[in-house]
């Protein structure tokens, strides 16, 4: 059974002008995430993220399409207990201190005193702030805020996690601290599900990625199956005692050519013509320093999408 099982959604809103057609947010969207994996849904601004996760959780109707939570419709009221979600821009009550802040949606859930007691203890130190629990969350810096927002995400510890934009707008500290609290709740067994647009977040810890683009996924799978399904496509070479841009023969084969002092960088479309550009640098006198095999990425597979551009310009959120 998946975690979250999507199938043909459809969105449309209203224009606002009764003679213009709707506005289609998500067209005809299908994916399944499965247990106990993290899954990274990847797009640009506008593409229809935050419409996927509010009609997950129920907080926005599908014009058509089929949604399953944890194997129960979305919206199901006993599933939904078994769901934790932090949005992209929560608003938080900061004149509580994290402690309170905590214990208020504690509270909300239905948890014990002396357990709630115990969730708070235990998850102000996995994410770092049990030093700053009586600290008022107007003092927090936006990274505390994130770390805090996942701490109540997990007070009542869900089975499926759902962020939205987690390291939206934080330092490089502060993603690498909310990665590592990603992989940590992976770690636990626990499915976790999150929209972003920084592409080296997806490929550093995401078991699979989706990328969607104007509603629509344009592809879904393993990073690895989906950049160039493990083909090679461009080698480096690096070698000394030669000026590659001095040789025609080379540079008519390169894709890009590098001088740095001594050392050349020689980049080529693929692995066929290594053996015959090896065979010009060794005799022009050249020494072999390395060659190294350069996969595809998933940056190359965001952009490849033809419409991938046109919704790069749009900075309207869906």
């Amino acid at each position: 059974m998946d975690a979250i099982l999507v199938e043909e959604l459809t969105k449309k809103f209203r224009s606002g002008w009764p003679w213009l057609p709707p506005v289609t947010a998500l067209a005809g969207l299908s994916l399944s995430v499965h247990k106990g994996e993290i899954y990274g849904f990847l797009g640009p601004n506008g593409a229809g993220k935050t419409t996927t996760l509010k009609i997950l959780l129920s907080l926005m109707r599908a014009t058509s399409g089929k949604v399953e939570m944890l194997g129960k419709p979305a919206g199901d009221l006993k599933v939904r207990r078994r769901i934790g979600f932090l949005p992209e821009s929560p608003y938080f009550y900061d004149y509580l201190t994290a402690d309170e802040f905590l214990a208020f949606y504690g509270h909300l859930d239905g948890l014990e005193r002396a357990e709630l007691g115990r969730r708070i203890d235990h998850l102000l130190e996995v994410v770092g702030l049990s030093e700053a629990r009586t600290r008022q969350l107007r003092k927090f810096s936006k990274g505390m805020l994130q770390r805090v927002g996942l701490a109540q995400a997990l007070i009542h510890d869900p089975e499926l996690v759902i962020l939205d934009e987690p390291m939206s707008g934080l330092d490089p500290l502060g993603r690498k601290h909310v990665r590592d609290l990603i992989l940590g709740l992976r770690d636990q067994g626990k499915t976790v599900f999150f929209s972003t647009h920084i592409i080296p977040d997806v490929e550093m810890i995401c078991d699979r990625v989706g990328i969607i683009v104007k509603g629509k996924l344009l592809a879904s799978g393993r990073v690895d199956e989906l950049v160039s399904n493990g083909h090679t496509q461009s080698v480096e070479i690096v070698c000394e005692g030669i000026n590659a841009d001095e040789v025609p023969s080379i540079t008519a084969l390169a894709t890009r050519v590098l001088q740095r002092g001594r050392h050349c960088l020689v980049a080529l479309p693929g692995p066929d013509q290594l053996d015959e550009v090896l065979a010009m640098i060794r005799a022009r006198g050249g020494r072999l320093v390395s060659v190294t095999p350069q996969k595809g990425s998933l940056e190359e597979l965001f952009f490849k999408q033809d419409d991938m551009t046109v919704g790069m310009r749009s900075d309207t959120k869906v």
